[in-house]
Formats: C-alpha cells, sequence, structure tokens
C-alpha cells in the first residue's frame, strides 16, 4: 500500500478505535450513505466543472470513505479483499486487453460485450444465492 493510503487508513483506524471520534465510532453502512452521496455528487461537480483543484480533494473524501466502509465491514472484506475483487472483475470485464478474447471494432462492441459479461455475473449470483437459501433451509 502507498505511504499516503497507510497513512488515512491509519487515520481511519485512530478515529473507529476505542480512544477514537463518538461520533465516527456510532456510524454504520447504512448512516453513511447521505455522506457517500454528497461527496459523489460533489466530486461528479468538481469534475463537470473542470475545477482541478477541487478534485483531488473530492477523491479523497471519497476515499477516505472507502477506507472507512473497509474497517466497518473488517469481519467480512479489507482493502486488500476490495482491491483484490475489483481487478478480478476488471480483468473479466475487459477480456479483450487481458488476452481471453478477440480484439474489438470499437467502443460499441465493448460495452455490448461488457454488459454481456456483467448479465452472466448476474445471472451466477442469483444462482449462488438460490443455492445458498435452499441449503439454509
Amino acid at each position: 500500500m502507498a505511504r499516503g493510503i497507510r497513512k488515512l487508513d491509519g487515520v481511519v483506524a485512530k478515529l473507529l478505535g476505542p480512544k477514537g471520534c463518538p461520533w465516527d465510532r456510532e456510524q454504520t453502512h447504512k448512516s453513511l450513505i447521505p455522506y457517500l452521496k454528497e461527496e459523489s455528487a460533489e466530486l461528479a461537480d468538481a469534475l463537470k466543472g473542470g475545477r482541478w483543484h477541487e478534485i483531488e480533494d473530492e477523491l479523497g473524501d471519497l476515499l477516505f470513505h472507502i477506507l472507512f466502509h473497509a474497517r466497518l465491514g473488517k469481519k467480512r472484506f479489507n482493502l486488500n479483499t476490495i482491491a483484490e475483487s475489483q481487478a478480478n472483475k476488471l480483468m473479466r470485464r475487459h477480456p479483450h486487453v487481458f488476452g481471453r478474447t478477440r480484439t474489438f471494432k470499437n467502443s460499441k462492441e465493448v460495452l455490448a460485450n461488457w454488459k454481456q459479461i456483467k448479465a452472466g455475473e448476474r445471472a451466477l449470483r442469483a444462482e449462488e444465492v438460490a443455492a445458498r437459501n435452499r441449503r439454509a433451509r
């Protein structure tokens, strides 16, 4: 992990630790949704307006949220599993870049293939959930 990310992750750990911030320690994934939406909207606004001096700050706010949620979900996932999962998903969805299929003529073909792969992933997840539910009965 890069030095800056380690530093920010340490700040988040301290905020959520036993001697951390009471407000931060009370937060849940759900309670943070309005703040996550607000930060995403602020980033989108800065990007649309080409306000480059604000973009880094807004990206930092989103990175903080990612680290915060990763810490909150520590029993189910962490920053490493999030990154690994995302890398694998991007590789699956870009077979034309990672050598598992033909090349595409244009971005329209890429998008069609992306949608097909994503639909297949959703169907597989639905099957997995159904199987878990059957086993749980």
